[in-house]
């Protein structure tokens, strides 16, 4: 397991280090993990909603050890690197945050976020002092391990009501400076938005496509700096979407979903490929 997750961490350091704008899609399930494994993508990622509507829970609600635990199932049901929305770190302390970070090492995940999120909705946003040495904490917690464990640091503002692009910059090159080995403020209004963070930071800059700016493509997320494109729970709000219109379709006695459905022969030949 030791040798697998280096080659993985390695894997995924090459993706980071460019130059290609590479997409990191969000599996909520083992099926779904094996389908975007099979359809080519470089390496996956675990959305925190998208798991928690499959619980039955709204987002927020699943702890930690649940967190690992599927986050675990997800790194053995696929040979690409696996990096975990791990929300605040599930901890106010930077030392919570740092034993949640060995934890997740130990799952043989190869990456995670952590993001400044209090989880009150009073005061949302950890202030920044405590914000930075949160992520000083996950960096050093990081840096313990046999191979390059990638830290995502997330600054929260944009979907938090705190829509304030100065302090987000602020937020960014101070975790940055913590040691930060990607750069994350989901959210952002605008393509200019993106360019601004992705100039003011000289590590890679995540974008989560799903939240706002679906017209923007991959080449001008790419043209304006982005190195990582997420999903979030953009493709797990997307299945539950098809799933809740054609209930809707049944009740008014229509079935013409059912010409829109996957392949048995396509979804089995993925399932099959990873036996």
């Amino acid at each position: 397991m030791i040798q697998e997750q280096q080659r993985k961490a390695d894997d995924f350091a090459t993706l980071h280090a460019g130059p290609e704008t590479f997409v990191i899609p969000n599996p909520w399930d083992i099926g779904t993990t094996k389908i975007l494994t099979g359809m080519g993508f470089k390496a996956l990622a675990t959305t925190s909603a998208g798991y928690a509507f499959s619980r039955g829970h709204m987002d927020g609600v699943v702890g930690r050890d649940e967190m690992l635990a599927h986050a675990g199932e997800l790194v053995a049901a696929t040979p690409l690197p696996v990096s975990a929305d791990l929300e605040n770190g599930y901890a106010d302390s930077p030392d919570g945050v740092a034993e949640t970070i060995r934890l997740a090492a130990g799952t043989g995940l190869v990456g995670a976020s952590i993001e400044d999120f209090t989880g009150d909705r009073d005061a949302p946003i950890y202030e920044i002092g405590l914000a930075v040495e949160r992520i000083e904490a996950a960096v050093a917690a990081a840096r313990e391990q046999s191979f390059p464990f990638a830290l995502t640091a997330r600054a929260e503002n944009f979907i938090r009501g705190r829509p304030d692009l100065d302090d987000t910059l602020k937020r960014l090159t101070a975790f940055e400076a913590a040691g930060a080995d990607v750069l994350y403020a989901p959210g952002l209004r605008s393509l200019e938005d993106i360019r601004t963070v992705c100039q003011a930071v000289r590590k890679p800059v995540n974008v989560v496509m799903g939240l706002t700016g679906s017209d923007m493509t991959t080449a001008q997320l790419a043209e304006a700096g982005v190195r990582r494109i997420s999903l979030g729970g953009a493709l797990a709000r997307a299945a539950l979407g098809a799933f809740m219109k054609a209930a809707r379709e049944i009740q008014a006695g229509d079935y013409s979903f059912i010409d829109n459905a996957a392949a048995f022969a396509d979804i089995s030949a993925h399932m099959r490929a990873q036996e």
